[in-house]
């Protein structure tokens, strides 16, 4: 009797399907054991009360682990193009989890030359215990995308969230090596911005190494189509996440550390695990091509209701003409303080939600003009809506008076500002010749 019972439990085992594989992970090495001879009743009740605790002390383990990385978020002209995977490879990964495992395994080979880690220093102001701020250094982490380069410079794309109030900046590279980074410039509107590393400040090991980015087409993306992404997570360097595309054209709310709130349209949402640090990084198809720069994600519904796996990025084709621009304009390093400069204006920051309200432009509404100043020589008038400061895009008064650090006292710049007009704004460029700060403290 006992021989029929095991012919059976074999035939039982031999009918069973082989799991399925997840795509993106290794499944762990099964040993093979010969069949054992049943067990007494006793032994089995052992065997699970023992696999209970067992089971209880992993499950305890993963949860600390993830409450402890938790904790630890707050404490060239010889770059090569990046090289795409082979249709082939890609039509395999339609018809089989072993070819899907595969071509996110050669996108990642392929793409991560391209994806850089950004390191920023910040000052932010905190209220201390006994009244009055005090001034403390924030670190901050993020990643870019490598989309160019000139005679100079080495020139990256990344979200302007990223980057927005940096008193320094660091790029890390594929074979970790680091050189020090300016903001060449931002588009605040767009949550994008452009930062530059000087050639010079890269060693020839590592330019043989890092790739300019090859440009997909986002209009393409269609629903349930694999995406890949690639970005600083948590700080802790470059990881790779899969998914697929969720939706397209979505519209978030975004506010940033200085309060102002950014209304991003035309998204693609996807189920690729975006986690912060992943700001600024890459969102590619799985021909390797950049299809979006990865933005946010969203961890909860407007009532409180947590949810997962809804990740937002810019498209491509919708950031590729602000990238641009961005990558003409010069770049300019931080003045010395003997030469810091003024505006001569007192503002404040336009919301989004006085720009839905009263119609009123982002931007920075100017309050009061300083008599004689350079703003009030120049034609600046009170009720103007600052936007721009030599090409460079202002959303808040925290974005102008940081483009301000790079500008000296007398030089002339353009300063666009929206001017209402007829029950309109319209928009006007007015050169103003900087002032010096030092006049301003008098």
């Amino acid at each position: 009797m006992k021989d029929d019972n095991d012919e059976m439990e074999k035939k039982e085992l031999e009918g069973k399907e082989p799991a399925e594989k997840i795509p993106e992970e290794k499944e762990l090495p099964v040993k093979a054991e010969k069949q054992k001879k049943p067990m007494s009743m006793g032994k089995k009740w052992a065997v699970l009360v023992a696999m209970a605790v067992v089971f209880g002390l992993i499950a305890g383990s993963i949860m600390y682990g993830i409450n402890a990385a938790g904790n630890r978020i707050q404490a060239a002209s010889n770059i090569e193009e990046t090289k795409t995977v082979s249709d082939d490879t890609a039509s395999d990964s339609d018809n089989s989890s072993d070819g899907e495992s595969t071509a996110v395994e050669e996108v990642t080979k392929n793409a991560m030359p391209s994806v850089v880690t950004i390191s920023t220093m910040s000052v932010e102001e905190m209220r201390s215990f006994f009244g009055g701020t005090q001034q403390y250094e924030v670190e901050g982490a993020g990643t870019g995308v490598i989309v160019g380069e000139n005679d100079s410079e080495l020139l990256i794309a990344t979200n302007n969230h990223v980057v927005e109030g940096a008193t320094s900046l660091s790029v890390g590279f594929i074979d970790e090596s680091t050189a020090e980074a300016e903001v060449k410039g931002s588009d605040a509107d767009n949550d994008l911005a452009v930062v530059s590393v000087k050639l010079s400040d890269i060693s020839s090991d590592t330019m043989n190494q890092i790739k300019i980015a090859s440009i997909g087409d986002s209009d393409d993306l269609e629903l349930g189509q694999q995406v890949v992404a690639i970005g600083n997570a948590l700080g802790y360097g470059q990881s790779v996440t899969c998914g697929y595309v969720s939706a397209l054209n979505r519209s978030l709310t975004l506010t940033d550390e200085n309060g102002t709130t950014i209304n991003s349209t035309g998204l693609i949402q996807t189920d690729a695990a975006i986690n912060p640090g992943n700001s600024g990084g890459a969102l590619l198809n799985m021909k390797g091509e950049l299809v979006g720069i990865n933005e946010a994600k969203s961890s909860s519904t407007p009532d409180g209701s947590s949810v997962d796996n809804i990740g937002f990025a810019i498209p491509i084709d919708k950031a590729e003409e602000s990238l641009k621009d961005l990558m003409n304009l010069p770049t300019r390093e931080k003045v010395d303080a003997s030469q810091a400069s003024y505006l001569g204006i007192q503002g404040g920051s336009v919301t989004s939600d006085v720009t839905q309200l009263y119609g009123i432009p982002s931007g920075v509404i100017v309050s009061e003009v300083v008599e004689n100043g350079p703003a009030d020589q120049a034609g600046i008038q009170k009720g103007d809506v600052i936007t721009e400061l030599d090409g460079r895009s202002i959303g808040n008064m925290e974005q102008l008076q940081d483009v301000l650090q790079y500008y000296a006292s007398g030089e002339t710049v353009k300063v666009t500002v929206q001017r209402a007009q007829g029950g309109s704004y319209q928009e006007q460029e007015i050169s103003v010749t900087l002032g010096a700060a030092s006049d301003a403290q008098k």
